[in-house]
């Protein structure tokens, strides 16, 4: 296999492969490739990527997990598994508890789980 344009080859607008990328590049202000949609549905990506705020993000869960984890009466989501006090837990017939976040993600889809948690 070639990465070489040839006569014939279904890209008849001219030039290779390498070359209309480098076009798109060259339109493009940040240098990468447009986004490629999945399903015809496009998704936005609406400010730059701060690693610094995504740390500081992830220690606040964090202390925020290990703050209820230290309360007695609270378990682990079974999917997320982060702490949150029981109150706030569905358990669910499979013999885990769903956070309201997961419970809104995993809706009424089954899930078969290797070890089932104690209900409380």
């Amino acid at each position: 296999m070639s990465n070489h344009h040839t006569s014939g080859s279904g890209n008849e607008a001219g030039g290779n492969f390498f070359t209309n990328r480098r076009e798109a590049r060259s339109n493009n202000m940040t240098g990468a490739l447009p986004m490629v949609g999945s399903s015809g549905v496009e998704r936005g990506y609406s400010g730059q990527f701060s690693f610094e705020q995504m740390v500081l993000s992830l220690r606040e869960l964090f202390e925020r997990d290990r703050l209820i984890a230290s309360q007695p009466d609270a378990s682990r989501c079974g999917i997320c598994y982060l702490y949150f006090p029981v109150s706030e837990l569905l358990y669910r017939d499979e013999g885990f508890y769903l956070c309201p976040g997961c419970q809104r993600a995993l809706g009424s889809q089954h899930v078969s789980m290797v070890r089932r948690q104690q209900k409380l």
